[in-house]
């Protein structure tokens, strides 16, 4: 599934190509994805330029001035730049097209498993249910060794799926949680309320850099994934733990174990996480 820093990176690939250019039409050829597509979206969006595009956890949202258009990517989505004039695939379910000199673009959104979304928010976007109920941003300044204190008081889950839970932070999925308990020295299987202020200050960081050194390796090209240009993402090739069961440690050499929390498979080093 794309995490925080695939979105963020296809966010950062359309952005510069988009931003300022008025829409031609919106296609869709299924009549819905997880949610239904949005019925006449093509005409409400014609001759409008696009303001700018956000993210919200694992969200993307365009702003259109009169709106915004979210867009999840689901388990196998994707968004691609191609010419509007290239033939569709048989999992490009959905077009927004954009003038451009030299021939028109579309934000193609390719989604073999059909689990991604597209829907059209005319009122305040962060006010949806999808998005009111989201937690904290983990690269913002608020979130903080204190705040995630507080937030994990009292808690007995463990603390890798508890990083993983949308509604205190959002973005943290499964690789990028055991990646950034690794870097922090912490055993996911600890209960999240009684890890320390001392390792959670090594926790938040651990988090903000592990996810912004995936965001400048483009991300994480496991399955379907690919950036807005085609591309693919190289963060997988500096996993610590993810996906290296039995492999040597890069840290002591021991082997890396991998167990179950709530049916997601986590990779850790018992001897470097404690």
């Amino acid at each position: 599934m794309p995490e925080l820093p695939e979105v963020e990176v296809t966010r950062r690939g359309i952005t510069p190509a988009l931003t300022g250019r008025r829409v031609i039409d919106a296609i869709a050829r299924v009549p819905a994805l997880r949610y239904p597509l949005p019925a006449r979206l093509g005409p409400e969006l014609a001759g409008r330029q696009l303001v700018s595009v956000s993210r919200r956890g694992k969200y993307l949202l365009l702003d259109f001035g009169i709106g915004h258009l979210l867009v999840h990517l689901g388990m196998s989505g994707s968004l691609r730049l191609v010419s509007a004039a290239l033939p569709p695939d048989k999992h490009d379910h959905f077009d927004l097209v954009f003038a451009a000199d030299g021939g028109d673009v579309a934000l193609r959104l390719r989604d073999p498993r059909r689990f991604g979304a597209v829907l059209w928010l005319p009122g305040d976007p962060l006010a949806h249910p999808l998005l009111s109920v989201l937690g904290i941003e983990p690269l913002s300044d608020e979130f903080c060794a204190t705040w995630l204190k507080e937030e994990l008081a009292g808690l007995s889950a463990a603390i890798k799926p508890t990083l993983m839970d949308s509604h205190r932070v959002v973005g943290i999925g499964n690789i990028y949680a055991s990646e950034s308990l690794f870097r922090a020295g912490i055993d996911p299987r600890r209960a999240a309320g009684r890890i320390s202020l001392r390792r959670l200050e090594r926790l938040v960081p651990a988090i903000k850099s592990t996810l912004a050194a995936a965001i400048d390796a483009g991300g994480s090209s496991l399955r379907d994934f690919i950036h807005s240009d085609g591309s693919s993402g190289y963060f997988q090739q500096q996993y610590f733990v993810y996906g290296r069961c039995g492999e040597a440690c890069r840290v002591c050499g021991r082997p890396v174990r991998e167990l179950r929390q709530g049916q997601r498979a986590t990779f850790f080093c018992a001897a470097c996480q404690r």
